[in-house]
């Protein structure tokens, strides 16, 4: 997880000063990274780049696929790799590299947002791969290992010399040097000697394998295309290569393809370790996951909807009557659109007057290297990203839906747009609890000091003004548990949640921030 340096906050000039990356227009936690693996298909590379392109919501700074191919000539394998910076589609944008390069017909791939390592290094790319006496090993990683510095001291002192400044090449390494005699030993010894947030798939020669950590915190599915299996962070990847949907990797199981398992349709399970409850993320409901994914064994439409219920329950919309229907609730597209759906639902029941409105356009063509003239940045980036539609909202008392509030900035440039449509009211309602710390399991955030809601002491009447707006409400974290689902999930399990970032509960020891020696 890297350290964000500090920004300074002045509510009486609206000031906000910041060297970090968080400089970019989209003020939310940033996405974490996608991972996809197939297994046992002609075209593996073609259907790991689909894959990739459908998460990729969950990464945008680079992208990877690596591709297992065997030699029947020279009767051995061959790994072949191509990564590089940007989006799938810009790094794959030479077909021959899918169809000529990328030959074999096992595959893994990766879509990076940063959150150890340097965002700006090619080594940081995934997939990683390296070779050792017991063949090829491909991986790629979604989420962060805790105890980082703890292996790579200890690994380091043994001999070992890494090509990178990620906690996920530890794995390999650890790996490669595990005096197990078969590799599923090797992956098991490997795995229980790291702490932390994992969703894995790990490729070999002749095998490709599915690993979540025991406390299931990120999402890893299970799909099938006729005689492939595949395996993606979330569900949307197994939709459009139209592959079905089986079942969610279980809590620290490796879960092992190889020919055996095409012969039989039976994959191979072992466990790292059993907890017997989960920490999922809770914020992949809130904001990362797409509404069409099922996570968690859920469909995230479903949840998000709820959220937005709850908030309406919670901290309602103004009232609106016969004589003036003058209330309209807008979402900011796209994160919030469902949950905005689910609010409207729920306050109708009460409130039938409300409309809901199609009050913000999203432009979908700026990037982060969107470049601004002028002197004030900022506020021409959200203005490239949104714009307003205003006569639905001139002379309206507009309530806005959003997900999350980060640091503010973006929120009160946006509540500044809105404003310029010239509505009555402005009143901001948020499907989340404030976020008060950081995430250290695969997310990223800025630092604790950034982050508004501390800045302001969770005081509302100061964010209220701070952002301009007539009021400004949150989702309790009691309502947002209740939105999620309970119980125990398919293998007996009691469903249970990471909320971290709202409550600074941290289920997984995690090393000091300060103490870690590769942070961006």
């Amino acid at each position: 997880m890297k350290h964000i340096k500090e920004l300074n906050f002045s509510f009486s000039d609206k000031s906000v000063k910041t060297q970090s990356k968080w400089d970019d227009i989209d003020d939310k936690p940033k996405s974490n990274c996608a991972v996809f693996g197939i297994y046992n298909h002609p075209q593996a590379a073609v259907m790991t780049y689909y894959g990739l392109h459908s998460q990729q919501h969950r990464g945008q700074e680079a992208s990877g696929i690596c591709t297992s191919e065997f030699l029947p000539g020279e009767n051995k394998y061959r790994f072949n790799i191509h990564k590089g910076h940007g989006i799938a589609l810009n790094v794959f944008s030479d077909r021959n590299i899918l169809t000529r390069v990328l030959k074999g017909t096992s595959a893994i791939g990766h879509n990076r947002y940063s959150t150890t390592g340097a965002s700006d290094s090619r080594s940081n790319i995934q997939p990683f791969k390296v070779n050792f006496k017991g063949g090829h090993l491909a991986l790629s990683h979604n989420g962060n290992f805790t105890n980082t510095k703890e292996l790579r001291e200890k690994l380091q002192n043994e001999g070992t010399i890494f090509q990178t400044s990620t906690d996920s090449e530890i794995l390999l390494h650890l790996i490669a040097r595990s005096k197990q005699k078969e590799l599923i030993d090797k992956i098991l010894e490997a795995c229980k000697q790291i702490r932390g947030a994992y969703s894995i798939v790990l490729l070999t020669d002749d095998k490709l394998f599915a690993i979540k950590d025991p406390y299931a915190v990120r999402p890893l599915s299970m799909g099938r295309l006729e005689e492939s299996f595949v395996f993606a962070s979330e569900t949307c990847a197994f939709d459009i290569i139209n592959a079905e949907y089986i079942r969610d990797i279980k809590p620290g199981e490796i879960v092992q393809i190889d020919e055996e398992t095409v012969k039989t349709g039976k994959e191979k399970s072992y466990f790292i370790d059993k907890k017997g409850e989960t920490k999922h993320c809770i914020f992949e409901y809130v904001y990362f996951s797409r509404p069409d994914s099922t996570i968690f064994e859920n469909t995230v439409d479903k949840v998000r909807r709820q959220l937005g219920k709850n908030l309406a329950i919670e901290k309602p919309a103004p009232k609106a009557n016969v004589e003036d229907k003058k209330v309209v609730v807008i979402s900011v597209p796209d994160s919030s659109n469902t949950a905005t759906l689910g609010f409207l639902t729920e306050t109708i029941k009460s409130n039938p007057y409300v409309k809901l409105e199609l009050g913000l356009i999203r432009s979908h063509y700026i990037g982060r290297t969107f470049i601004q003239p002028g002197q004030d940045n900022r506020e021409i980036r959200v203005k490239a990203k949104f714009n307003t539609v205003k006569s639905v909202l001139k002379d309206r008392i507009v309530v806005i839906v959003d997900d999350s509030i980060v640091r503010g900035t973006t929120a009160m440039l946006l509540v500044k747009l809105v404003k310029e449509a010239k509505p009555k009211e402005i009143h901001l309602r948020i499907t989340s609890p404030p976020i008060v710390s950081p995430c250290y399991y695969g997310m990223d955030f800025p630092s604790k000091e950034e982050l508004i809601a501390n800045q302001i002491n969770n005081d509302l009447e100061k964010l209220r003004e701070y952002l301009g707006v007539d009021s400004v409400e949150y989702l309790s974290l009691e309502k947002l548990h209740e939105s999620a689902p309970q119980g125990v999930n398919s293998s007996g399990e009691k469903i249970g949640y990471c909320d971290a970032c709202f409550s600074r509960n941290y289920p997984i020891p995690i090393e000091e921030i300060e103490k870690t020696e590769f942070e961006e």
